[in-house]
């Protein structure tokens, strides 16, 4: 009964505030403590007992009644930080006011007019710690409850285990803690591992999720707004005026990177026991990949490339000391092999948690926040270049890899995790960019993860390629702006790869022979760049590979029409006209593809269910724009090319012809013929553009430049040859020809090899964009319970149903 009048008494207050049509005095204690000072409230409970139509009412209506309310609750916060928290009335004070503000605010970010209320000074607050300090400039409330949630996250017996007991002078001490001392967990800069106290993780769950939903305001601005505007409340947060930032920046990835979600592995333990662990791991994950951000292209990345640079010269000036975001400075810093080691293998286990295979079905933990953990990966491999090398300087990439492959395969039918595809593909661009990527992909394949892909014995490169073919054959159609992306980082890893399976030769030619049909040519301005693509593979595999790749080898000299019939293409108008009239309807994903037999325990991939919800995305740069091209030159070390200025006519012709087999053409045609489109032109390729149709000049400007010197002199070679050797011997077994084929050689019969060229993953202010969109879409889906910002007015992005 008790929680039945606590509930009552509770509702009495809310609605005695939405009928008061008079300001309620914030000296009015009485009035104010039944929030908060009388009763303890779930979270579910407050969100049901608080309607957002009366918080709205409250709002429009008796504004100064909200402004109190929040307010006063704050105020209670900084007074219970200040004191430490040491009775139990207390805490539970500071839950209801958390709870009630993370209640509030999102209908206070929704209205324009009031999102500057929380920057507005309240007088009586001193912006200095320091009592003396001089300085009579009051604090903004913002900045109080930023800097109380921070204190209230290392308060002994609250959130903290206390390292004295029962000492009576522990309230005096709180202001004076050194908080470095009470992180939450072994791991990076800390070596103690704190026992586990659920009451804890429960308290810092709450205050985390609170941390959030000020942080979310940015959901409420639209996605056109400068990107270099950074969120208020996470650059303050971040800043030097909070004393905990680097035990928190530390808690929080310890927290994260160390939990085991499966433990000591006894079946079905998940059902038994509430683990209040993962609740913490998911709000640490999340606010993390929120407080690491900074701006694109501006000082801060200045700064963030002047760390990673060993030869700074220290009797130079010591201005850029490294990003003002302290968050991001700390993870930029991260350089001992054990904590590198560390962050890596936590988020390996946990990427790797779903693809667990058990005797009995469902009997382990499966974790959900793979998003998040792929966002925070990317983080770290963007802004910590020694992190980046760490990764790629063993196999223990290829830790990372498979699970990403996993997802991306899971994932490709599914429309509303579009976004999961282009994270995980923007990891593999990242990746690729880096030589030692590639040679680590030659490691065998043993793992038997089953995803309904073709089985096939071979390499890690093998896996990514059969799984990459089979997102663009059967994937949905919103990932056709996705294809550039795909076949860039097979190029990148192309001239590493030392022996390819049939299964993926097979694949690649399957790739070619459907993206060079006329039809799938002519439906959009960029459908050729893909052709160039592929041929700038196989390029780089026989100029580079040779040795080892009789299958790619074999399987070019099986399929020598698709290269014949290439170089043939008819450019003349009617020969255009003709294929455009016969409006074929099957596009790219219905061409058939023999697979064979899918892994065992596979199931296919499937599509979303009818009503899941999905956030929209912001549009992603075409390839040309999020990437830079790098030349690889003889003792290994890559070299940036300039970007071509854009060229408004096509180059003369004798310019193209000299060009051999690069793929800079590639470059040169994006530059001539995007115009107003960009790559995501396919994502309409089933059906032409009515803004955009080919003609000969079009298609004779870049079938001049295709590629082929080098594929049509090895046929030219080959093909008599093993045609003679079925003759002569009445081979029909190809096991005799691909035997020939490993023992042949090219050497001084191709042209001479061409630079190999790398596009390496550049960041701009779309890919920022994208981002943030992203991220905050993937916090709103997954923050249910309690819905925090379900049916508030968001802006970033919208929520729609499938």
């Amino acid at each position: 009964m008790g929680n039945a009048d606590t509930k009552l008494h509770f509702r009495k207050a809310v609605i005695q505030l939405t009928t008061k049509t008079q300001p309620v005095e914030a000296t009015d204690d009485v009035f104010w403590d039944q929030f908060w000072a009388d009763c303890s409230i779930a979270v579910q409970d407050v969100f049901a007992l608080v309607p957002a139509a009366e918080i709205r009412a409250v709002r429009e209506e008796s504004p100064s009644n909200l402004a109190t309310l929040c307010y006063k609750a704050v105020e209670r916060l900084v007074q219970c930080a200040n004191s430490g928290c040491p009775s139990e009335k207390e805490r539970q004070i500071v839950l209801n006011c958390t709870r009630l503000l993370t209640r509030i605010l999102p209908y206070i970010f929704e209205d324009a007019d009031w999102r500057g209320f929380f920057w507005s000074t309240i007088p009586g607050a001193k912006r200095s710690g320091d009592a003396d300090a001089d300085e009579n400039e009051a604090r903004p409330l913002a900045e109080s409850l930023l800097l109380a949630i921070a204190d209230l996250l290392f308060c002994p017996d609250f959130t903290v285990q206390s390292h004295k007991k029962n000492n009576p002078g522990a309230s005096e001490e709180i202001r004076s803690i050194d908080s470095c001392e009470y992180i939450w967990e072994a791991g990076v800069g800390f070596a103690q591992s704190p026992p586990l106290n659920y009451i804890h993780d429960l308290n810092r769950t709450e205050l985390l999720k609170l941390l959030l939903t000020c942080f979310s305001e940015a959901m409420y601005l639209s996605p056109s707004s400068d990107t270099q505007v950074l969120n208020p409340w996470v650059s303050f947060f971040c800043s030097a005026e909070n004393r905990h930032a680097l035990p928190l920046f530390t808690s929080l990835l310890n927290v994260v990177c160390s939990y085991d979600p499966v433990g000591y592995g006894i079946p079905y333990n998940h059902l038994l026991f509430s683990d209040y662990r993962e609740q913490l791991v998911e709000q640490a994950l999340q606010a993390l990949i929120i407080t690491l951000e900074h701006e694109t292209g501006s000082a801060v990345s200045a700064a963030l490339q002047a760390l990673d640079s060993s030869s700074s010269n220290p009797s130079e000036e010591p201005e850029p000391a490294g990003p003002d975001n302290l968050f991001v400075n700390y993870l930029s810093r991260i350089h001992r092999e054990e904590d590198l080691s560390f962050v890596l293998r936590g988020l390996a286990q946990l990427l790797n948690n779903p693809l667990i295979q058990t005797y009995l079905p469902r009997s382990t933990k499966k974790i959900h926040f793979h998003q998040e953990l792929l966002i925070l990966f990317w983080k770290f491999c963007d802004f910590n270049k020694k992190f980046l090398f760490f990764v790629l300087k063993s196999s223990d990439v290829l830790e990372m890899l498979v699970p990403i492959l996993f997802y991306l395969n899971d994932a490709r039918a599914d429309q509303s995790r579009v976004g999961l595809m282009h994270i995980g593909v923007f990891i593999l661009l990242l990746l690729s960019g880096e030589r030692n990527f590639g040679v680590r992909l030659n490691k065998p394949y043993t793992l038997r993860v089953p995803m309904d892909i073709p089985v096939f014995t071979g390499t890690h490169a093998d896996l990514l390629i059969v799984i990459f073919h089979k997102i663009i054959t059967c994937g949905h159609q919103r990932l056709h702006a996705l294809f550039d992306c795909l076949l860039t980082i097979i190029v990148n890893i192309s001239p590493y790869l030392k022996s390819l399976s049939m299964v993926a030769a097979n694949k690649l030619l399957h790739l070619l022979e459907a993206f060079s049909t006329p039809w799938f040519l002519l439906s959009a301005s960029q459908n050729h760049n893909l052709v160039f693509f592929l041929l700038e593979v196989f390029n780089n595999i026989i100029q580079y590979q040779f040795d080892g790749n009789s299958n790619l080898v074999y399987a070019i000299i099986r399929k020598r029409n698709v290269f014949h019939q290439l170089a043939n293409l008819p450019t003349d108008e009617a020969s255009i006209q003709k294929t455009l009239q016969k409006k074929k309807k099957s596009g790219i994903s219905r061409l058939n593809s023999t697979d064979g037999e899918s892994m065992e325990g596979s199931r296919p991939a499937a599509p979303a269910e009818p009503g899941t919800l999905k956030a929209t995305l912001e549009a992603t740069p075409g390839i040309d724009k999020i990437t830079e091209k790098s030349q690889v030159s003889e003792d290994g070390t890559m070299i940036s090319l300039p970007r071509p200025c854009s060229l408004a006519t096509p180059p003369p012709h004798g310019t193209v012809n000299r060009a051999s087999d690069t793929e800079s053409n590639l470059e040169r045609d994006h530059e001539v013929f995007t115009g107003p489109q960009t790559s995501r032109s396919r994502m309409s390729s089933v059906s032409s553009s009515a803004a955009w149709t080919a003609n000969s000049d079009w298609m004779l400007s870049w079938k001049s430049r295709l590629p082929l010197q080098t594929i049509m002199r090895l046929l030219q070679v080959l093909v008599p040859q093993v045609e003679k050797i079925c003759i002569d011997k009445g081979l029909t077994d190809e096991s005799e020809i691909l035997r020939f084929l490993q023992h042949g050689t090219l050497v001084g019969l191709l042209p001479v090899p061409h630079p190999i060229l790398i596009r390496k993953y550049q960041a701009n202010t779309g890919t920022a964009m994208w981002f943030r969109t992203y991220m905050w879409g993937v916090i709103y889906l997954r923050n249910v319970d309690p819905p925090i910002w379900y049916d508030t007015d968001i802006r970033l992005f919208e929520i729609q149903r499938i």
